[in-house]
């Protein structure tokens, strides 16, 4: 842990209070008083203003790919990346004090939630009934006091809005992750060598013949590995394209720097967001 994230008092997510960011924040930063911001610019934004020390933000899903809104507020974010989450989204049938599963004709929840439990949904009989987000759903369901609806949502939703859990990690894949980053207003990097680190940075590349190509060859050359390649159009353009990288090892490291100096010749910008610890998740997806 870095000292910054150590000195944090306030982390902003994005979401309401059960919302699985909000569990994020209570797993990874368990210190900081978690503050609820309705959009993923307003998270920003409270960072940019030091109403927050951190945010913490989700950028990929295990089952949904990249978060879209994250990769286009970043890039022209003043923010740099202290370290990473790895939450194990768990999700939880639940209904108000009293109700019986064979009380339960109904669920509510976000739609990528109510794709994940399609067999508990199917073995019940459920109708199933969409809401914006696992966290309202759940107070929806507080609120309304009907027996016959259950939510879908987080443990931590049920503790907020007083629900009962009847029936425990309904979702149908046990491999359901989210990644999320720990954003600062100041730059921190990982000591070099003192275990596994990620380095991220963004870069566009000039547009001339197998600029790509090249751009990456130094990486193969001096042995990094690159765990993470996404690209996305910028202001509209086709041609104008920017890439967001992740790779292991620090920037000091004798290979990356030289992969890094060799990346400068074909791009026409590099930003490093961080150079950060490896989440201890990632070994258990080796091998």
């Amino acid at each position: 842990m870095t000292d910054l994230i150590a000195r944090a008092k306030r982390a902003a997510f994005q979401g309401e209070p059960g919302s699985y960011s909000h569990l994020a924040v209570r797993e990874a930063l368990p210190h900081c008083e978690a503050v609820p911001q309705p959009t993923f610019e307003h998270a920003f934004a409270a960072l940019a203003e030091g109403r927050v020390d951190l945010a913490l933000i989700p950028v990929e899903n295990s089952l949904h790919g990249r978060i879209t809104d994250i990769h286009h507020i970043l890039p022209n974010a003043s923010v740099f990346i202290l370290g990473e989450h790895f939450l194990r989204v768990r999700h939880q049938l639940m209904a108000v004090k009293g109700a019986k599963l064979s009380d339960i004709t109904s669920v509510v929840s976000q739609e990528p939630a109510l794709g994940q439990v399609r067999n508990i949904i199917r073995d019940m009989k459920l109708t199933p009934v969409l809401w914006a987000d696992t966290a309202g759903a759940a107070r929806h369901v507080a609120a309304v006091k009907d027996k016959t609806l259950a939510a879908v949502a987080s443990s931590l939703a049920a503790e907020i809005h007083g629900l009962e859990i009847l029936k425990a990690d309904v979702e149908d894949a046990s491999h359901n992750v989210t990644r999320f980053l720990i954003l600062s207003r100041e730059p921190q990097e990982a000591k070099q060598g003192a275990g596994p680190i990620i380095t991220t940075f963004l870069f566009r590349v000039r547009n001339v013949p197998a600029a790509l190509y090249k751009a990456l060859g130094g990486f193969a050359t001096n042995g990094v590995n690159m765990t993470k390649l996404e690209s996305y159009q910028l202001e509209g353009s086709f041609n104008a394209t920017q890439f967001f990288a992740d790779i292991d090892g620090h920037p000091e490291d004798a290979n990356v720097r030289l992969a890094l100096e060799e990346l400068q010749f074909f791009t026409s910008s590099v930003k490093i967001l961080g150079a950060y610890p490896a989440s201890p998740f990632r070994q258990t997806l080796k091998g």
